[in-house]
């Protein structure tokens, strides 16, 4: 076999650390930002963030404030990026001498706490005390039993030789416990407990007891008129009230005792209408202030030699403020591209959605697809309507009668509104609305209906059918 060399030429897209950086940057969302910020400015000295309130000088190379410019119907509108840090309002000072008389949350002490506080004020013999305090440890976070007794005798002691009946009654004591409901071990069971610490004149009481002990899956699938006959209960205010007396129950009684688990949002583009025309511009609150630390740049300069590695951590300074501007700015163009494209949302809301996909948003502004989509994505829009993710404003085209087309999220309102307005009593199917949707010029299949009906969590027809 005989070799050769040959020369070939072909190109390669390689990723600088810089355009990595960009590119992760881009997708991250504004929480998710502020936490890189953080991290960077721990371990990069020559990058410094601003104290609120400070005033960034405008020459300080550009590396301090930005601009953006962007196209509005034909002209150009100049906004003003000053890489704003998000400030946060501290405690209030709390007196020590008041500390002593402040009552404890018991929300925020979880359900498990609440539980043993009353244990601990309960008189009982040292023995029970602990089998109550094992059948606590066993609940789940919305306060039921999810074990078997059976189950929790073997995580016992043998030693111990409790009896099936001490754990039944260790469990009746922890039912009486507050929430009412607590230690049920099904829901029928969490129900008839609630119902039985009701007073005994309740009006249609032992009905709904009744209900929750023995027919809750008929209640469950609305089939009110077998439930009528079986409690003989024809006049349909008797059993509208004895309804209503068990819906007004709690399924979920340690529900309100667990953690709460808060999502904050921060509006990264806030929308405003001037002189008749939708405008997006950036939240300052969103934007952190960076720079160069001016102290390590001085140094820097005086001891460039013997400060390599400084050099190095000044060039990732510049590419992290660069690439922060770099980011915000795209934000800003897109977000005035989908509202330039939605503006009809604005005005008159979700039916006057038009269709939009992220090609053409990615198209109008020169811009890759993928591109779009990172910058879609846990970006969030403040409106006179509400907070929307700009993921909101993309969505299917539907076709109408004339040859035109809607948007998904236009059909999904018109559903919504049709079935806030139909007859409880005979609520509309699936196939009725989209013959409804039909005569309004839209044509959009039963299948259709249905698969954006369950996209709201709307129950069909038949679950949704009352007395």
């Amino acid at each position: 076999m005989k070799q050769s060399l040959q020369l070939k030429l072909h190109q390669q897209l390689t990723l600088t650390p810089q355009l990595q950086q960009s590119i992760r940057l881009l997708q991250l969302s504004t929480l998710e930002l502020d936490q890189e910020i953080r991290q960077m400015l721990q371990e990069n000295p020559m990058l410094e963030r601003l104290d609120e309130g400070y005033a960034a000088p405008e020459e300080a190379n550009g590396e301090t404030v930005g601009e953006a410019r962007i196209a509005v119907n034909g002209e150009e509108v100049y906004e003003e990026m000053a890489w704003g840090e998000r400030s946060y309002a501290g405690a209030s000072h709390v007196d020590e001498g008041d500390r002593e008389f402040q009552q404890p949350d018991t929300a925020s002490a979880g359900l498990r706490q609440h539980l043993l506080n009353q244990l601990s004020l309960t008189v009982m013999p040292e023995r029970d005390r602990r089998l109550v305090r094992l059948l606590i440890e066993s609940l789940d976070e919305d306060g039921y039993l999810s074990v078997g007794l059976d189950e929790v005798a073997q995580m016992l002691p043998r030693e111990w030789d409790v009896d099936p009946l001490e754990l039944q009654a260790a469990l009746k004591l922890l039912q009486s416990f507050d929430p009412v409901g607590v230690g049920a071990r099904d829901l029928s069971e969490c129900l008839w407990l609630q119902l039985n610490a009701l007073p005994q004149d309740t009006p249609h009481l032992e009905a709904a007891k009744t209900v929750v002990r023995h027919h809750l899956a008929l209640l469950a699938q609305r089939e009110y008129g077998k439930l009528k006959k079986i409690l003989d209960m024809p006049n349909d205010r008797d059993f509208t009230a004895m309804r209503q007396l068990i819906t007004s129950l709690d399924p979920r009684p340690g529900a309100r005792y667990a953690p709460a688990d808060t999502h904050y949002v921060v509006p990264d583009v806030i929308v405003k209408k001037v002189k008749g025309v939708w405008l997006a511009s950036l939240n300052p609150d969103a934007m952190p202030k960076l720079r160069i630390n001016q102290m390590y740049a001085d140094i820097l300069r005086q001891h460039r030699e013997e400060a390599a590695s400084l050099t190095s951590q000044l060039q990732e300074a510049r590419w992290l403020i660069k690439n922060v501007q770099q980011r915000f700015e795209t934000i800003l163009r897109v977000a005035q591209a989908i509202v330039d494209r939605q503006r009809h949302f604005l005005e008159y809301g979700e039916v006057a959605m038009r269709p939009l996909t992220l090609r053409e948003i990615g198209e109008a502004l020169d811009l890759h697809e993928s591109t779009i989509s990172r910058v879609t994505t846990q970006k969030y829009m403040m409106t006179p309507r509400g907070i929307y993710e700009f993921k909101y404003f993309f969505g299917s085209s539907i076709t109408t009668d004339a040859g035109g087309a809607t948007s998904s999220t236009a059909i999904k309102a018109l559903i919504k509104q049709f079935i806030e307005a139909e007859n409880r009593a005979d609520p509309l199917s699936d196939s009725a609305i989209s013959l409804m949707l039909k005569q309004q010029g839209f044509v959009v299949a039963r299948r259709t209906v249905a698969k954006y009906r369950e996209a709201m969590n709307i129950p069909p027809a038949t679950q949704r059918k009352s007395v």
